[in-house]
């Protein structure tokens, strides 16, 4: 039976709700802390995120530690009901570092090194700057590791970009000689007899550089995988010097929605993993595809530890950053926050508290305005909020059912981009993962994001969109998972290269090829004008008919044991097999060879979810932009029912008896929904 999972403190076992807080701004008005704290009382918040880059107020010369403002914070803090997740500042040094020590700071990939300033601008692997951390970690550590407004350990800030210095060279070629052994394994590994760059010796190695080498795909992917271990272990550095005096405390870091660092890795060092959001709400008339492009990030987080996360950073009204900074409408900010929720999150959190008065984000959004006071129509939407997490806060700790998932490695994303293929202009990787998830997304069935390392038995569905990068291992994964009754579902552009981006030989989709029961034998990269289509076969197994546009990309291929469910209708290959079913032992596996659209996805997915037997959160047909997603302890069902549609819809309940979590009001038969509307429903598992 489905059981919660353990609370992320057990000082605070319900939904969290709060901000980034830097009271080191305010540290010239006393005043401020006293109002500070009354108000995020009445906007129902009960933990804050502090000191995220509070360096210099708290080491301003060196070996100088001025901690009497934290101690003040912490314990009102404590005296009030609000707990704290205590930021290590290593998100930006002061100034003083930087001045004596330079080789803290980062070297560009032009090898130019930066000045002071900004933020992440150091390196990693620098001695020096890991030592001071060390130190200011200890100290923070040795003071509140054991204070009693204190639920964790929040690490840095948003880790990202690499630096080029002669530490991390030094590095770099170390990871590569454990990594390979020999230069000949390296060598052959890169292929690095095109264009004759054969390596004769580990010193000639170094990071890839725009005025140097960069074109060998091979030694690209295992700079971005090293800038990976890299960032991981600091992060792990970081983390055992806050933990010397209460290993129990939990250690998260925000992650961000970037492509430099596969946090597959990251997250195998941290006790909870948290994400920031910012989504550009209202860019067009409905806000279907960015909801279902923002779940696809929750669902990715959710699915690094299989258990709750952490929403730590999204704003509560707009950005200061974005190309366009615009208000949330009523009712975006309840539906946004309770999205999170219904992914999987226990937290809703923002930055920030309290806006800055100068600097870059001095007008970002955030709790308290400038004005510095409640009255203001953003304060009562968080209120509201934190009064609606108070009561669905039984949700706390219960996981997500998903039965279906979609493959998504970082190491195939950061080869599709380098991969000089059928369409450099834009393949669009991200943009056809997305769309699948979307079309599964908008029945309201729970999806995981998982990587080709992770198990695949629990699941009945897997969506592997541009498998560029296939290993043996996971080719060989696949073909069990189908085998044992699975079905798969891949498209073009898979099973092309291996994890050193070497092309397998022997015919594409190399170790798919068996599963998937076809031979590509060419691609074709179409002009953003081009357009071609498909035609299902009468009588096909899926159960539509028609014909489907498609567009970007069309690959050619022979069956070879796999049935055609629909052919090309134009060009040369006209008449030849565009989507097949291959039936391998129990399961089945199909494939697209063409980048479809989604009308064509919408009803594919509703035949494939349902012969693959994956549950829906509810058993009816849900109204365009409306989605549904669960979560379950085993007992009770929690059901959140989301309307990304821009317009009034109403939901056809079935039959199961449910109630409504804010008003304690039973529902059945149809539940309307206001424009950005959400309901929490319970229901008996």
């Amino acid at each position: 039976m489905t059981k919660k999972f353990p609370p992320i403190s057990n000082k605070l076992p319900v939904l969290m709700h709060g901000a980034d807080y830097n009271p080191d701004q305010w540290l010239h008005d006393p005043k401020v802390l006293e109002e500070d704290i009354r108000m995020m009382k009445l906007a129902n918040c009960n933990v804050m995120a502090l000191g995220m880059f509070s360096w210099a107020a708290l080491e301003p010369t060196e070996g100088v530690f001025t901690f009497e403002w934290l101690d003040k914070v912490l314990d009102s803090f404590a005296e009030n009901g609000i707990y704290a997740w205590l930021s290590t500042p290593s998100g930006a040094r002061p100034a003083w570092m930087s001045a004596k020590y330079p080789e803290v700071l980062r070297v560009e990939a032009n090898r130019v090194r930066n000045l002071h300033g900004m933020r992440h601008n150091h390196c990693y692997t620098s001695p020096v700057y890991r030592e001071k951390t060390a130190i200011i970690n200890g100290k923070l550590a040795e003071r509140y590791g054991n204070h009693p407004a204190v639920i964790g350990w929040h690490i840095s800030n948003e880790l990202g970009g690499d630096c080029h210095c002669d530490y991390c060279q030094d590095a770099f070629r170390a990871w590569l000689k454990e990594k390979y052994g020999t230069l000949e394994a390296l060598n052959f590994a890169w292929w690095t007899s095109f264009w004759a760059h054969t390596y004769t010796d580990w010193s000639q190695i170094e990071s890839p550089a725009p005025h140097g080498e960069n074109m060998v795909h091979g030694q690209n992917l295992d700079w971005r995988r090293f800038v990976t271990d890299q960032m991981t272990d600091f992060c792990d550095h970081e983390i055992k010097s806050v933990k010397t005096a209460n290993p129990d405390l939990p250690a998260t870091t925000n992650m961000h929605m970037t492509d430099g660092l596969d946090y597959r890795k990251l997250a195998k060092i941290l006790d909870v993993i948290s994400w920031d959001v910012y989504p550009t709400w209202h860019d067009y008339n409905n806000d279907i595809e960015l909801g279902a492009s923002v779940s696809f990030w929750h669902d990715l987080y959710r699915s690094l530890q299989q258990k709750p996360f952490l929403l730590m950073e999204s704003t509560p009204s707009l950005t200061n950053w974005q190309p366009i900074s615009k208000l949330k409408q009523p009712g975006m900010h309840k539906l946004s926050s309770l999205q999170a929720v219904a992914h999987g999150s226990d937290s809703v959190q923002y930055f920030q508290w309290r806006k800055s008065r100068g600097s870059s984000e001095k007008f970002h959004g955030a709790v308290v305005d400038h004005v510095g006071h409640e009255h203001t129509r953003v304060f009562k939407d968080v209120a509201d909020l934190g009064r609606t997490l108070a009561d669905i806060s039984e949700i706390a700790g219960t996981p997500t059912p998903a039965k279906t998932a979609i493959l998504f490695d970082w190491d195939n994303r950061w080869a599709v981009q380098d991969a000089q293929g059928p369409r450099n202009s834009g393949i669009h990787y991200e943009e056809t993962v997305m769309a699948h998830h979307r079309a599964i997304w908008e029945q309201g069935v729970p999806t995981d994001i998982i990587g080709s390392e992770d198990d695949f038995a629990g699941y009945k569905l897997i969506v592997a969109p541009m498998l560029y990068l296939c290993r043996e291992e996971t080719g060989q994964k696949l073909e069990k998972f189908v085998e044992n009754g699975g079905t798969l579902v891949t498209t073009y552009w898979s099973g092309i290269v291996n994890e050193h981006d070497l092309c397998h030989l022997g015919g594409f989709p190399g170790p798919l090829r068996k599963t998937l029961g076809i031979w590509a034998e060419e691609i074709e990269g179409l002009y953003d004008h081009d357009r071609n289509g498909i035609a299902m076969a009468e009588g096909n197994e899926l159960g539509f008919n028609g014909s489907f546009e498609s567009h970007e990309i069309c690959e050619l291929i022979h069956t070879e044991g796999a049935a055609v469910l629909a052919t090309y209708t134009d060009s040369f290959y006209a008449g030849r097999p565009a989507l097949t079913l291959n039936r391998l032992g129990k399961g089945r596996a199909y494939h697209m060879a063409t980048r479809l659209k989604d009308d064509f996805l919408g009803e594919f997915y509703k035949q494939v979810v349902d012969a693959a037997g994956v549950e829906r959160a509810i058993h009816t047909e849900l109204p365009a932009g409306v989605t549904a997603q669960v979560r379950t302890d085993g007992e009770s069902d929690y059901v959140f029912v989301m309307n990304f549609s821009g317009q009034e819809q109403c939901v056809k309940l079935d039959e199961r008896s449910y109630m409504n979590m804010e008003t304690g009001d039973a529902v059945s038969g149809e539940l309307a929904l206001p424009v950005h509307g959400v309901v929490v429903l319970k229901r008996q598992a």
